[in-house]
């Protein structure tokens, strides 16, 4: 039990979880505007902020196996930035950095965890 100069109480946050120390507010930024400017669709429209929990595929493996696959191209990027090679965006034209791409990989793996943790059976 925590006690306060006020007098107010509160339960000790012994065993808690602290997201607030675990993450890192800089990063929840960039992925989130990374995630904001990938909204945008080929066709202009806007998809919905939450679209991506709909999931890939009929199934959790379908998913996992479009996750993978992207995690991979983006890994790829990333590491070739960090080692001193420009990467291109094919859509775009545009030079990758090294923040975009590990936006990218972090989007994808968010996405697998998401199945992973919402999905018990994920070979169905």
């Amino acid at each position: 039990m925590r006690t306060f100069g006020t007098g107010a109480t509160r339960d000790s946050n012994d065993g808690k979880s602290d997201y607030e120390g675990f993450l890192s507010f800089p990063v929840l930024e960039a992925y989130g505007k990374y995630m904001n400017k990938h909204r945008i669709q080929a066709d202009g429209g806007i998809r919905d902020s939450d679209n991506w929990q709909k999931g890939f595929g009929p199934t959790a493996k379908e998913h996992c196996q479009v996750c993978i696959k992207s995690a991979w191209r983006h890994f790829l990027d990333f590491w070739a930035i960090h080692r001193g090679y420009e990467r291109i965006d094919t859509k775009t034209g545009e030079k990758i950095t090294l923040e975009e791409s590990a936006c990218a990989l972090l989007f994808n793996l968010m996405a697998y965890m998401h199945i992973l943790l919402t999905k018990p059976n994920i070979k169905e």
